[in-house]
C-alpha cells in the first residue's frame, strides 16, 4: 500500500433495496444518516465517517452488502484480482464520478473496486 494511505482499504458499501425511500427513512430514522439522491435508481448515505450506497438497480440480498475497495490503479488491482484466483463477475464499467469492476473471490462473495479515473 505504498503511496496513497488509502488505496486498496474498504471504501464503501453498497446495499441492494426494494424500496430507496424506505431505505431512507429507516436508516435515517435510526441512526441519522445523510443521503444524496442521484437519479430515481440511487442513493448515497453518510454516516459521518464512512459512506456507502441504496439501489435498486439488483435484487436485495439481506447479508450481502457489496464491499467497495478504492485503487489508484484500476486495471493494476483487476490483474492482481485475476492473478489471486478471483472471477471477474463485472468488467471494468464507468459511472458517474469513476470507474469499477466486480469480482468473486474463492468463496463465492461479491466484491469490486473502483477508482476516480
Amino acid at each position: 500500500m505504498a503511496g496513497n494511505p488509502t488505496t486498496l482499504r474498504i471504501d464503501y458499501i453498497e446495499f441492494n433495496v426494494a424500496d430507496i425511500a424506505a431505505s431512507k427513512a429507516f436508516y435515517g430514522a435510526a441512526f441519522g444518516w445523510s443521503f444524496t439522491d442521484y437519479g430515481t435508481e440511487y442513493c448515497e448515505f453518510g454516516d459521518g465517517r464512512l459512506t456507502g450506497g441504496f439501489t435498486t438497480m439488483g435484487k436485495p440480498q439481506p447479508g450481502g452488502p457489496l464491499v467497495i475497495l478504492y485503487a489508484d490503479d484500476l486495471e493494476a488491482s483487476l490483474t492482481a484480482v485475476e492473478r489471486a484466483g478471483g472471477k471477474i463477475v463485472k468488467p471494468i464499467t464507468a459511472f458517474p464520478g469513476g470507474r469499477r469492476f466486480h469480482f468473486g473471490d474463492p468463496d463465492g462473495y461479491e466484491l469490486a473496486v473502483w477508482s476516480k479515473d
